[in-house]
């Protein structure tokens, strides 16, 4: 029987021969059919590399606008709205979004459907904390340069781009769906104005350990 990674895999290969690097989302989650098991990414809770940096770096929540790209079920979009944020959640999954209309009813965030390539005009510069998680990760190498100037362009003056993926170094082999990335791809957030504030590498908690990249990027005025 078909696990959820590899259904997830065989879903994203087929959704990207087609040129479309992000449909699959969609069948992953419809396919699903309210199966939270059947989403591998889909763990309840929030994020805890999220909850850890917010944590650490405790940024100022109050009358600041948050977004978070890719949002699935909500958690993290729940947990940013819990400590005061103002949040905007989308997903390129309509099924994605409905699930967490349902989850979390009378909740305060905005969930919507939208396109990480091709995310709302008036989201430009409007968001003081931008939250990405594991979303460029699985997407290819084109798309995902896309979707990184899409993303930095959400970020406000003085805001705040937090990113969480696999990392690995440019010497070693991408392996399969989910991709890590390395170093020097983050960087590239810099072309999109940008600048590094921090950039964390370690081995998260898992069996076995997993490589992390946990990087804040921000914007100055101007």
């Amino acid at each position: 029987m078909e696990t959820a990674r590899e259904r997830a895999r065989r879903l994203a290969r087929e959704s990207i021969e087609r040129g479309d690097p992000t449909g699959w989302f969609e069948a992953l989650y419809a396919g699903a059919d309210g199966d939270e098991g059947a989403v591998p990414w889909a763990d309840l809770v929030p994020n805890p590399h999220l909850v850890g940096w917010l944590e650490q770096a405790e940024p100022r929540s109050l009358g600041s606008r948050a977004l978070v790209v890719g949002c699935g079920l909500g958690d993290d979009a729940e947990e940013l709205a819990r400590r005061g944020f103002a949040v905007v959640a989308f997903d390129v999954s309509p099924t994605a979004v409905g699930w967490c209309r349902r989850r979390f009813p009378g909740s305060r965030v905005e969930y919507t459907v939208a396109d990480v390539l091709a995310p709302p005009a008036a989201w430009e510069r409007a968001f003081d904390l931008v939250v990405e998680i594991h979303t460029l990760q699985a997407l290819p190498p084109g798309p995902r340069e896309t979707a990184m100037g899409r993303i930095a362009a959400t970020v406000a003056p003085r805001g705040t781009l937090l990113v969480v993926a696999r990392g690995r170094e440019p010497e070693e082999d991408r392996g399969r769906m989910p991709w890590p990335l390395t170093r020097a791809e983050l960087a590239g957030f810099a072309a999109h104005g940008l600048r590094e504030e921090a950039f964390e590498d370690y081995l998260d908690g898992e069996d076995p350990p997993v490589r992390r990249f946990r990087a804040a990027y921000g914007r100055d005025i101007g």
